[in-house]
């Protein structure tokens, strides 16, 4: 695959799935309302949240390190902690669309991931946090998850009850979003 259809292709992946967040984020807004409800806060929303801000985290360190401004950085991390998916593809989206293929060779996911440096760039001798830290960063927050999913398994059971089905919870999920609800109308079918 050439370099500027892999970028075409890219682009547009991240340009469907952000509009797929926006419309899931306005959707669930207008049928289950403020997600700012007691009711709502179950057990497996609060797993959830856990879930959701470990993955800020991750993302956040990785902006950190994109990013040469902090400023624009920490506004960033605002941004993913507020809106999640939305902004991680439009951050994606913008390192994209600053990629030109000048060298056929080079991978535009490369691009995105990896921050770019000039060679006389002071800033390339430094790194805001040392392989070991992050590693020893994200193996704790790895077993802050899975202690997170395994407490909330043995307290309050299965997660695939029709009763935590809400929609914000199931915006939450955008990935099993289609099969949570292809369950509930299965259920529905067989209860009705």
């Amino acid at each position: 695959m050439s370099c500027t259809l892999k970028l075409n292709v890219l682009r547009s992946l991240f340009i469907i799935l952000g509009c797929f967040m926006v419309a899931t984020l306005i959707y669930t807004l207008y049928i289950d309302g403020l997600p700012f409800r007691k009711d709502l806060l179950t057990p497996w929303m609060a797993a959830t949240l856990v879930d959701f801000y470990i993955t800020i985290l991750a993302l956040a360190a990785w902006v950190f390190y994109k990013v040469p401004n902090w400023i624009i950085a920490v506004l960033w991390i605002i941004l993913l902690v507020c809106f999640g998916s939305i902004t991680t593809c439009a951050f994606i989206l913008l390192q994209l669309f600053t990629f030109s293929p000048q060298d056929p060779s080079q991978d535009p996911m490369h691009n995105v991931l990896v921050r770019q440096h000039s060679k006389n760039d002071p800033e390339r001798k430094r790194t805001f946090f040392s392989v070991m830290a992050a590693r020893i960063l994200f193996v704790a927050l790895g077993c802050l998850m899975l202690g997170s999913l395994i407490y909330t398994i043995l307290t309050d059971g299965s997660p695939f009850r029709k009763e935590l089905l809400t929609p914000l919870f199931a915006s939450l999920l955008p990935e099993t979003k289609l099969v949570l609800m292809k369950i509930l109308q299965v259920v529905d079918s067989n209860t009705g």
